[in-house]
């Protein structure tokens, strides 16, 4: 995008955002609206302010400035690695990843970024990263790379989407999307075709919001490469990272599920990365792929192999509500690896859901105890104290959660369950209250708004 065509849309943003306020959208505003969000769709551009890419050179409109992606990881990324069981409990595995992602730094074209890299305990098959450049690396796939080269692509690939700045350009859509569908209702509220239309917007509106975009997949793979080569491994590292994760998806589509979604994948891309591979980047085909270093490296970590596909496993069932499924597959990870902090979690959750109260707080404490840090399973033990009529037990899980993982809503509404339990109405009150302000929908906001009333700090 030129810099002039930036301005100009930065500038027509600018406006139409500030009628959209008084609610003054003209016919032909609407009409400008959708031809933006269109524009958005197809450029992967969110429409809040311009910067120069620093890929490219080029000036593109980004909704996000750097101060903020740096805001976002310190605040998001801890929660998602969380969410994802923390990071794996093995230093030697994540100081090797760390090591292969700073070979790669060199190549990078923004360096000073805060970039961290861990693999986490997840059992699915995906990596991400956070706008500044925290990333997650899943045990799932770790244990799918066959040398370094693949893990230097994986990185590389991520590290792409950091440096040309995708999570920015895409952070004014939701902005354009929310702005076209209130202006469109606006402007066809009293036609025939509204409820028609309503419904082709948020479709529209979903594809638009979508993880990353293709373009933006086939960009990251192309400075994945680059990176790889100028790193000093074989391009051949992109074209094999590609073969391993469609051949996975061709033979378990179920467990590529998430990867696919975040990172839309195709023949395309591999038959992409593969013609590069043999034309611009030939010269790096003797290039060392790495592939002893790898094995030496990732050696305890690819030793869990069987207790994670049987994870795997034991999710899918769980996923499809066959809960004694699960627990069979859980049950054969654990005799493998006893002390299996994924598998000891979700052996806990499992039990939990066949109405075995007792067995998943034996399993859940035995969890706590192999990884104390790690804050989900004291949120989960926090639950079934709670289930377990023991409010005060369940008070002090949820205070070790905060002290770790401080903010967590679904521990606000815990809180408030707790609190009431014991008896302590005004505080559970304060509790379902700040709940509510950042979740006014579903089952525990209605609890909580139900609780509220019926205590009277609430209006009828």
């Amino acid at each position: 995008m030129k810099q002039s065509e930036c301005e100009d849309t930065a500038t027509h943003w600018s406006a139409l955002s500030d009628r959209l306020r008084r609610n003054r959208l003209t016919r032909r505003d609407t009409m400008r609206l959708f031809a933006m969000a269109s524009a958005a769709g197809s450029a992967g551009v969110a429409l809040q302010g311009c910067a120069t890419s620093p890929v490219t050179g080029q000036s593109i409109v980004v909704g996000m400035s750097e101060s903020m992606e740096r805001a976002v990881d310190r605040e998001q990324a801890p929660r998602q690695f969380s969410a994802d069981l923390g990071a794996v409990q093995d230093p030697a595995v994540n100081a090797y990843v760390a090591e292969v992602g700073a070979r790669l730094r060199p190549a990078l074209q923004r360096r000073d970024m805060p970039y961290s890299m861990r693999v986490v305990n997840a059992n699915y098959v995906n990596a991400y990263t956070f706008p500044g450049g925290a990333m997650g690396i899943t045990r799932g796939i770790m244990v799918a790379l066959r040398d370094e080269s693949e893990l230097a692509a994986l990185l590389g690939h991520e590290y792409g989407h950091v440096n040309a700045r995708h999570a920015a350009q895409r952070q004014g859509q939701a902005l354009i999307a929310q702005a076209a569908l209130i202006g469109l209702a606006a402007a066809t509220e009293k036609s025939d075709w509204a409820p028609v239309i309503g419904l082709g917007a948020q479709i529209g509106a979903s594809a638009l919001l979508a993880s990353y975009s293709r373009s933006n997949e086939r960009e990251a793979d192309a400075l994945g490469q680059r990176y790889l080569v100028e790193a000093g491994y074989p391009a051949q590292g992109m074209v094999r990272l590609h073969e391993s994760l469609i051949e996975g998806h061709q033979r378990q589509p179920g467990l590529l599920e998430t990867m696919f979604s975040t990172h839309p994948m195709s023949t395309e891309r591999r038959d992409t990365a593969r013609r590069d591979a043999d034309t611009l980047y030939a010269a790096s085909a003797r290039a060392p792929a790495g592939r002893e270093r790898f094995m030496d490296r990732t050696a305890p970590l690819r030793a869990l192999q069987p207790v994670i596909l049987a994870c795997q496993r034991g999710e899918a069932a769980m996923a499809r509500k066959a809960a004694a499924q699960a627990e069979g597959q859980f049950d054969q990870a654990l005799k493998l690896a006893p002390r299996d902090y994924p598998a000891l979690l979700r052996m806990a959750q499992c039990q939990h859901a066949l109405g075995r109260s007792q067995a998943a707080r034996r399993f859940v404490t035995q969890a706590r105890e192999a990884y104390p840090e790690e804050a989900q399973a004291m949120k989960l033990s926090a639950t079934l104290r709670l289930g377990l009529r023991d409010p005060s037990g369940a008070l002090a899980e949820l205070e070790a959660f905060d002290r770790a993982l401080p903010g967590d809503p679904g521990v606000v509404f815990l809180k408030g369950v707790a609190f009431e339990g014991l008896g302590r109405r005004q505080a559970a009150g304060q509790q379902f209250a700040s709940f509510l302000r950042s979740n006014p929908s579903g089952e525990s906001a209605r609890y909580a708004s139900e609780r509220l009333k019926a205590w009277g700090m609430l209006p009828r």
